[in-house]
């Protein structure tokens, strides 16, 4: 699964080292030449997934990094690397808080393994963390998974939002997380110490939503057995959500209005009025305007509501925040589960960047849940995601189009059948049957290098050698085919061919 890895070493060796290794396992490496760049990209608002740190390095040293990592709030899982196997320097590290270390030179499988198991156990904490700060109310921006640049901008404007108790009216389809967005505002703003109601105004039968709002009185109606408080008072000093308040009867809208013009409730049967301090955040996935215009919604109380809007991006607008999603969900729900799934195989992770996803972020959580009960290894791939493959339509689930971060790419260029070459040239690639594959295993477009490579040898497979044509057809010069067939390796095996195709007569094609 697609990471970004932080490389913190004063030494260019062993950065290029630590670089071509993480890269191989399909990561994003970013490189910090010194303590102090490392420092300045911790805390400056950089989110990696993890980092690897060299500890002795000249001015800042790792253990300084760490410090100034700690002090800033970043969480970001540390393996730590010496080239002394000091055990001093190593207890200290884990103590300021690393959670593995390397010896200088590392091998490829130790990386490997420390990686994944750090970014196992750091996704899985930042999701228990997530569920507790959300039930006690303290969610912030931070605990929000995105990196999309229109997400991102959503973001900035709710955290202006949470600085104040103006009225915010969220917009959005559904599954995009709204009330995610709402207890991010609520929890960084003056009120996170009181509660956070939600209300769906959508699942309240009509007949019952003034006294689930405003509260009731004992024997107001038939079954009212007991005084009923309401939201609205439950919320008092704190925020109340209403979500799909687009829903709500006129009837209810009215009193609603009421409430929120007077700052005071009246419950059902009630005598008197209640007294509030509540701030509101509504939501709705219906255009509002329109049901002004229909008088499905009052226009008033539209204008009270719609104070600070935000808009919520759908999910297929934001298709970079897919490969963090699924990690999330992936260590939740693998730990909720039971099941010892660790990862998810590029292809699988290529196939879901294709969806349209039109239950949106919600969707995307129960086809993670479908998958790691289906799971019976330690990672999920294409057969995990049948279902999905079968919405996508007509592409087989195995032959990703796009890639996770883009829908207007295609990740497979279909090239014309193959001729039956006999048992003497045998495919020796993904496209000798067809296509080329611009995805690698990890789901991220291959080098440019990789992909000239194997048209060449395709085209040699499919022209039955003859170089001539080979040229031609790829409209390029001999002398070129002949250099970059040097570059290869291939210069040898295609001058045995050249002179195999002099001896021919020339073939038409």
């Amino acid at each position: 699964m697609t990471a970004r890895v932080l490389i913190v070493d004063d030494d260019p060796v062993q950065r290029r080292l630590l670089d071509n290794m993480v890269r191989k396992f399909g990561h994003e490496s970013v490189i910090a030449e010194s303590g102090d760049q490392a420092a300045t990209l911790l805390t400056g608002g950089g989110r990696f997934d993890c980092v690897v740190l060299d500890l002795v390095m000249p001015d800042l040293d790792g253990l300084g990094v760490l410090a100034r990592m700690r002090e800033a709030g970043n969480t970001a899982p540390v393996i730590v690397q010496t080239a002394h196997g000091g055990i001093d320097n190593v207890v200290s590290a884990m103590r300021a808080g690393a959670v593995d270390f390397v010896v200088k030179p590392v091998g490829a499988e130790r990386l490997q393994v420390s990686l994944r198991n750090a970014m196992e156990k750091s996704a899985l904490a930042d999701e228990l963390g997530r569920i507790k700060r959300s039930q006690s109310g303290t969610l912030t921006f931070k605990d929000i998974v995105t990196r999309s640049p229109k997400m991102l901008s959503v973001l900035r404007t709710a955290e202006k939002a949470s600085a104040s108790t103006i009225p915010v009216l969220i917009d959005g389809e559904s599954g995009v997380g709204k009330e995610l967005i709402a207890r991010a505002i609520h929890g960084q703003g003056e009120r996170r110490a009181k509660p956070f109601i939600a209300v769906n105004c959508g699942a309240i039968p009509d007949n019952l939503v003034e006294s689930i709002l405003f509260g009731h009185e004992k024997g107001s109606f038939t079954g009212a057995t007991e005084r009923h408080t309401g939201k609205f008072i439950e919320a008092s000093g704190g925020t109340l959500f209403l979500d799909e308040v687009g829903e709500l009867p006129i009837a209810a809208q009215v009193k609603l209005l009421r409430a929120l013009q007077q700052g005071e409730v009246e419950p059902v049967g009630g005598r008197r009025t209640v007294k509030v301090d509540v701030r509101i955040i509504s939501a709705t996935n219906r255009n509002l305007i329109d049901d002004v215009k229909s008088h499905r919604f009052r226009e008033d109380l539209f204008y009270r509501l719609h104070v600070f809007p935000i808009a919520v991006p759908p999910l297929r607008e934001r298709g970079e925040d897919i490969p963090d999603l699924v990690r999330h969900f992936l260590a939740r729900i693998a730990a909720e589960e039971g099941k010892r799934v660790r990862g998810i195989s590029g292809e699988a992770l290529a196939l879901l960047g294709r969806h349209r996803w039109p239950g949106n972020v919600r969707q995307l959580e129960n086809a993670v849940f479908r998958a790691v009960v289906l799971a019976e290894g330690d990672s999920i791939g294409i057969d995990e995601f049948l279902q999905i493959a079968a919405q996508i339509g007509g592409q087989p689930a195995g032959v990703p189009k796009t890639p996770v971060h883009s829908e207007a790419v295609p990740a497979m260029i279909e090239v014309p059948p193959l001729l039956d070459l006999g048992p003497e040239v045998a495919p020796s690639s993904p496209s000798m049957h067809g296509a080329l594959g611009l995805l690698d295993d990890h789901g991220d477009v291959r080098p440019l290098e990789d992909l000239e490579a194997e048209v060449i040898r395709f085209a040699i497979a499919h022209y039955r050698g003859q170089m001539s044509e080979v040229a031609r057809r790829l409209q390029i010069g001999r002398s070129t085919l002949y250099r970059k067939l040097e570059n290869l390796g291939l210069a040898e095996r295609s001058q045995d061919e050249s002179k195999a195709e002099r001896k021919q007569p020339a073939e038409a094609h």
